[in-house]
């Protein structure tokens, strides 16, 4: 009977041991499956599709604020993080792409644009009408204007480059430099092409009549890479290239590819009910063109 009951006892042990070997293998196999998931995120996020929220309106009424969609970002060649290489791309940036970039001038900060102009292409806008190489453009379907047009020959000093005659209005003829392009320099011409020379990693300054980069007189400069001219479909209410210059190839993120999700981005979670009642249901998966 002694004997009995200590083999009960060593058998309990046992499948006790048992059940708590089990249990932790399957932790360890739940752990796994969740780092693998996290990593295969991840890559999906870093190189293939990454999601990105519409926080101004300056691409109305094709996108609205409080539009969630996909990134394609394959597609130009996903940039490796934290180098300045990049993968092979699966497709070229065409005119009429909307895309996703880093905005040039705080890098931290990713615009959306449609772009209107490639590298080598001569841009112009005549009373509100664009030409890429002296071809009229048309407005994109749900494009708008909000305010009254500028006149021709009235100049904002916001605008793109400096000290110029342009406004948002009438613009150009500009031509979007291309890697190889030799740019001529001097001080009519320095506005245009400053900036993107320091951005290419060198000192600009001006002495008297002079050019310099990095300490050394220069009348002309060889561009290194490819840029780009993008404008918002808002055309009233769009910090764009018509602002801030030209785009470079390197801060391509990828393209514009579906909404997924689209609120009112003015009513606040504290609100759900209002909230879920601002939801654009007619606007879930709609493809981005």
């Amino acid at each position: 009977m002694i004997l009995l009951r200590l083999v009960c006892l060593i058998r309990k042990d046992l499948m006790a041991v048992k059940i708590q070997k089990t249990g932790k293998q399957h932790s360890r196999e739940w752990f796994e499956a969740l780092m693998i998931a996290a990593v295969f995120a991840a890559i999906i996020r870093v190189f293939i599709l990454e999601s990105y929220r519409i926080p101004t309106s300056s691409m109305e009424s094709t996108l609205l604020a409080g539009d969630f969609l996909f990134v394609n970002k394959f597609v130009y060649g996903a940039k490796v993080p934290m180098t300045d290489y990049r993968l092979p791309a699966v497709d070229t940036v065409e005119r009429g792409d909307i895309i996703v970039f880093k905005f040039p001038k705080d890098r931290s900060l990713n615009y959306i644009k449609r772009c209107v102009a490639l590298p080598g292409d001569t841009l112009a806008i005549r009373e509100r009408q664009l030409f890429v190489n002296n071809a009229a453009v048309p407005l994109p379907e749900h494009a708008q204007f909000l305010n009254e047009m500028v006149p021709a020959g009235q100049p904002d000093q916001q605008i793109f480059p400096r000290y110029s005659d342009f406004n948002k209005d009438n613009y150009g003829p500009l031509r979007i430099p291309a890697q190889g392009d030799v740019l001529e320099l001097n001080r009519n011409t320095i506005y245009l092409y400053g900036s993107l020379i320091a951005d290419e990693g060198h000192r600009v300054s001006v002495m008297g009549e002079r050019i310099m980069i990095d300490g050394v007189p220069a009348t002309s400069y060889s561009v290194t890479q490819n840029y780009y001219f993008a404008m918002g479909d808002n055309r009233d209410n769009s910090l764009d290239s018509r602002y801030w210059g030209f785009l470079p190839e390197k801060d391509m993120i990828g393209q514009a590819l579906m909404v997924y999700w689209s609120w009112d981005p003015h009513i606040s979670l504290l609100s759900p009910i209002e909230k879920i009642g601002s939801i654009r249901w007619n606007r879930m998966a709609l493809m981005v063109h």
